[in-house]
């Protein structure tokens, strides 16, 4: 968000994962998100904005992937190895080590202390359990579906 906020850009696999996790981590509307985002993109177009946003909360004319919520570490660490994007963006973390800089809540005290990090203040810790809020808001789309699919669970993603 950094990034975005003096850019106005962002690769898409982070507008992704920034919107999977507005969307579906944090249950925030779809809508306001776009209008957020369209607000800072240098290349901000209203239907392809509104278009992908749609996708994402699985409400679009494409909406098969209502089930697909990206962890956002999980993410950081498969298409940033090293950490090094992150490490740009957010520099408090940039004393960590690959192993713990996409998830310095993870890191023993002594590490965080050795970093100069401290959680809460240098860094906040987390808003919400990812593990916790993908059940949660796969139980709302399927109650929103109707158990449209013969009471069987979504297809787990990939």
């Amino acid at each position: 968000m950094r990034q975005l906020a003096a850019t106005g850009e962002l690769h898409n696999r982070l507008r992704m994962v920034a919107a999977s996790f507005l969307v579906k981590d944090l249950l925030i509307d779809w809508r306001r998100c776009e209008r957020w985002f369209r607000r800072l993109l240098a290349d901000g177009d209203l239907a392809q904005n509104a278009g992908n946003w749609q996708w994402v909360a699985g409400t679009g004319p494409d909406a098969a992937p209502y089930f697909r919520v990206f962890n956002p570490v999980a993410q950081s660490r498969r298409h940033d190895l090293d950490g090094a994007h992150l490490r740009r963006w957010v520099p408090e973390l940039a004393r960590l080590g690959a192993d713990i800089v996409h998830a310095p809540w993870e890191a023993s005290p002594a590490r965080l202390a050795g970093a100069g990090l401290r959680l809460g203040v240098d860094y906040p810790t987390p808003i919400i359990d990812h593990d916790h809020a993908r059940q949660r808001t796969l139980a709302a789309y399927r109650s929103a579906l109707g158990k449209a699919h013969d009471g069987h669970p979504p297809p787990s993603p990939a």
